[in-house]
């Protein structure tokens, strides 16, 4: 799986419901960070996990030719057809949603639920695109900067470290953490980036949420 990373258009990432530089000074990276103890054992692949109840996204689907509907958690380049990738999204019918078409390519924007395996999303409900309401975030505090410095370009190698070895949907820098999302995570994978980067110094954003 390798969505898209164009920055144009994030759904379903980030804080403000498309769930998308300061104080401690430093070079960001591992090497940098004191909390990590030199022997902390720190597993040489992130966890890859599944959704043990339903969870939720406002993303595009989209569909190319004959090949299967993806849900696309990413960014989404703004042509027509529009371009994007994602995990295959299982139980799909475009039947029963309204899409636009264009160039053997069907899309559209919706709030879907379902099931995720840690691979496939299995459709249980789609409706109109809905976006959720942003929640708070304490470590966008400034009082509670991260400990990634200010925005360098140390900084910006890491993120860029960072985005590919979690296999990001998408990755900024702010108020002194590297921000990612990636399609799922139960907390595996924000203790994986602990361990790996130290502490406050990785947030990890689930584009797919658990169904309260």
């Amino acid at each position: 799986m390798n969505p898209l990373r164009a920055p144009h258009r994030l759904l379903g990432t980030g804080l403000a419901g498309v769930l998308l530089l300061s104080a401690c000074a430093g070079p960001a990276g591992p090497a940098s960070n004191s909390n990590q103890p030199n022997d902390a054992p720190t597993a040489t692949a992130p966890p890859t996990p599944s959704a043990s109840g339903p969870v939720t996204a406002v993303a595009t689907v989209l569909q190319e030719g004959d090949g299967p509907p993806e849900l696309c958690l990413g960014g989404v380049a703004e042509s027509l057809p529009p371009q994007c990738g994602g995990p295959e999204i299982a139980g799909w019918d475009w039947e029963a949603v309204e899409a636009d078409s264009a160039q053997d390519t069907t899309w559209g924007e919706y709030t879907v639920e379902g099931t995720w395996d840690g691979e496939t999303f299995r459709l249980t409900d789609a409706a109109p695109a809905e976006q959720p309401v942003s929640p708070d975030d304490p470590r966008l505090d400034p009082d509670n900067a991260g400990a990634a410095g200010p925005d360098t370009p140390e900084a910006l190698e890491l993120q860029n470290e960072v985005l590919d070895h979690l296999d990001g949907l998408s990755g900024w820098t702010e108020n002194g953490y590297v921000w990612v999302t990636v399609v799922y995570d139960d907390g595996s994978i924000q203790r994986y980036a602990d361990d790996k980067y130290g502490a406050d110094t990785v947030a990890v954003l689930s584009a797919l949420r658990d169904v309260e």
